[in-house]
């Protein structure tokens, strides 16, 4: 099965990196988030896999942490947004 996989440099969020990869239906397959809320950012990636990209984004874009203007869940689909564009990997 062919996947796509990147590490996402977040920007604004106490998390630093998030690393996804998702097959060639961009299915998320794995989440992995460096930093941040470790419980929360664990139930998240649970939460998210098996999910199509476009519904997550759909669901979590624009989720604010308190007074910050983005947050972990809104920083995953930015991530996800540079997932949808990456190559396969045979």
């Amino acid at each position: 099965m062919a996947t796509k996989h990147i590490q996402y440099q977040t920007q604004g969020t106490c998390s630093q990196l998030i690393d996804v990869t998702c097959d060639e239906n961009d299915i998320i397959q794995q989440v992995f988030f460096l930093g941040g809320c470790n419980g929360n950012l664990q139930g998240i990636s649970l939460l998210v896999k098996g999910q199509h990209i476009d519904d997550v984004i759909r669901k979590l874009d624009g989720v604010r942490c308190g007074t910050k203007r983005t947050s972990c869940p809104d920083q995953l689909c930015r991530a996800l947004e540079h997932l949808k564009a990456a190559p396969l990997q045979e």
